[in-house]
């Protein structure tokens, strides 16, 4: 364990180095800083956070920069977020305000985050999987034609044109509404097939066939969707940080174009907690140089989705972390209210 001494004088290198972008000498750190002690013992302490591996020396002059061990640590020791201004947070909020449909959601938090952080932000869109039904509206288009209107508490819309095998008067296809809601609204999609499998036999013989033709397009609907699906936005901030990145920025760049790749970046849906992976900690080798702080965000205090961003391990952890916090914070309202 580092001395809490120790543990200063990284929080301070690490501070420097993002913001300056120089490598940060004992010099240096003891003019910034208010470490009590003489730049000697500083120069002890740097020393002795390189041999353990926290920081190191890109080249031959005095400066010294993180590693992916010291910014873990760092992160690690956070005392907190860095809290967004009221100012900020009205800007957020005024923002996603005004978003019309999910889709919209969905791009206005990319560009968002992609603005707060300055990073490349990626969204993950609600899974259908962890969410519920909110309702199923059947109306009359034709006499044997119906139209099906899912609605989930995600505020996702899916519509399908259903040609019933006889004509349905009103009456019946307000009742098959009525008994399919009572059955269905406020569950999990998992659980719908279990719960509509015996409701042909609710009604009468000659309307059971118009019943079985409603009941299998909704569940061709809960499960033909493309189950994970992700928007990325704010790409060119990663040109911002050239430098940053060792040898050429291509291969980060191949890397978010993998769905798969960005998909386990984010992690498991289900798990809302903040999650920074730093470096070499991302399985993925095109990834190595970069850190991805990622969240749940939902409605209810349950996750149905991951949101994050993704940039280099010389980034602002403590305002990064605050600005993907306070998004999926705002995100998980409006899902809540819509």
């Amino acid at each position: 364990m580092l001395s809490e001494r120790r543990l200063q004088v990284l929080r301070a290198i690490v501070q420097d180095y993002v913001g300056t972008e120089e490598p940060v000498g004992s010099k240096a750190l003891t003019e910034r800083h208010s470490l009590g002690v003489s730049p000697a013992t500083v120069r002890n302490d740097m020393a002795a956070l390189e041999d353990e591996g926290y920081i190191a020396q890109p080249h031959t002059s005095a400066g010294r920069i993180p590693t992916d061990k010291g910014y873990r640590l760092f992160v690690d020791k956070l005392a907190g977020v860095k809290p967004m201004t009221p100012p900020e947070r009205r800007a957020i909020q005024n923002f996603l305000d005004g978003a019309v449909d999910l889709d919209d959601v969905v791009a206005r938090t990319v560009r968002l985050l992609a603005q707060l952080t300055r990073q490349v932000a990626v969204v993950q869109y609600p899974s259908l999987t962890r969410s519920t039904v909110r309702h199923v509206e059947l109306l009359s288009l034709a006499p044997a034609r119906v139209m099906l209107v899912l609605i989930t508490d995600t505020g996702r819309v899916e519509q399908r044109m259903i040609d019933c095998p006889a004509p349905v008067g009103e009456a019946s296809l307000a009742d098959l509404r009525a008994r399919l809601n009572s059955r269905v609204a406020g569950r999990r999609f998992t659980d719908v097939p279990r719960l509509v499998e015996d409701l042909p036999e609710a009604f009468d013989v000659e309307d059971r066939g118009t019943v079985s033709t409603v009941l299998s397009t909704l569940l061709e609907t809960l499960v033909e969707e493309n189950e994970e699906r992700l928007m990325i936005g704010g790409t060119a901030n990663l040109t911002r940080f050239g430098h940053d990145f060792p040898l050429t920025i291509r291969p980060v760049l191949e890397a978010l174009e993998e769905q798969v790749v960005l998909l386990k970046l984010l992690g498991e849906a289900g798990d809302s907690g903040m999650t920074v992976r730093i470096g070499h900690e991302n399985a993925y080798e095109g990834l190595n140089s970069t850190s991805v702080v990622s969240v749940g965000y939902g409605s209810g205090g349950e996750a149905v989705a991951k949101l994050g961003v993704v940039g280099p391990t010389r980034m602002d952890y403590p305002g990064t972390m605050g600005a993907v916090r306070a998004v999926a914070r705002y995100v998980g309202q409006i899902l809540a209210e819509s």
